[in-house]
């Protein structure tokens, strides 16, 4: 017995894993040569894109065009009939007119029409010029202490107009609930009294 205990095969059970350093040193230098080589060279972006300033919109909102309006909306429309607000610059549609805003004010938009998001820096000229037609359009408008006591009068009797028909509605109401309504004297007979009057006069 002792004899087939001496002679048995041994068995790798060890189940230790055995790295070979030589590889992971070699894998180890060729990632750190990658990534000097990424830091070296810069991505290749190209130019900048050069976008004009923000300007003035040349075309009036109209967000009340479909406003009391019913439509059938289905799911394989084209994106233009749709519910909501459709962008055409963007290819988009927004829901509600709060957002339609937002997104024809925001950044995404103003991109694909070509702007950034910087406003043009104004001349000292360009400043003299907005003032100098502010002052002649205040001039045009302008109105005297003349005109604005006219306008005063003009709501004053506006005012005692609307008083003087309220007051005549106001008698109006009155006369008619002071008035008796009319009862035929056989009816009233038949019902036993002679009319809504107190018997007591004094």
């Amino acid at each position: 017995m002792s004899n087939t205990s001496n002679n048995v095969a041994g068995v790798d059970n060890t189940f230790r894993r055995k790295f070979d350093r030589e590889e992971y040193l070699e894998r180890a230098r060729e990632r750190e040569r990658q990534e000097e080589e990424g830091r070296a060279k810069p991505k290749g972006k190209g130019p900048p894109v050069q976008r004009k300033p923000l300007k003035h919109r040349d075309f009036e909102v109209n967000l009340e065009s479909r406003l009391g309006k019913t439509q059938v909306v289905t799911p394989v429309a084209p994106l233009s009939q749709q519910a909501g607000y459709f962008c055409s610059v963007c290819e988009c549609v927004v829901k509600d007119s709060a957002n339609y805003l937002d997104h024809i004010n925001g950044k995404k938009h103003q991109r694909a029409l070509g702007m950034s998001m910087r406003a043009e820096r104004s001349s000292l000229k360009q400043v003299q010029e907005r003032f100098e037609s502010l002052k002649k359009r205040k001039d045009i408008g302008s109105f005297t202490e003349q005109d604005f006591d006219e306008r005063i009068l003009k709501q004053q009797q506006e005012e005692e107009e609307r008083k003087r028909l309220r007051r005549e509605k106001k008698k109006e109401k009155k006369m008619e609930a002071v008035e008796e309504p009319e009862i035929d004297p056989d009816v009233a007979a038949l019902m036993g009294f002679g009319g809504f009057r107190s018997s007591n006069k004094k």
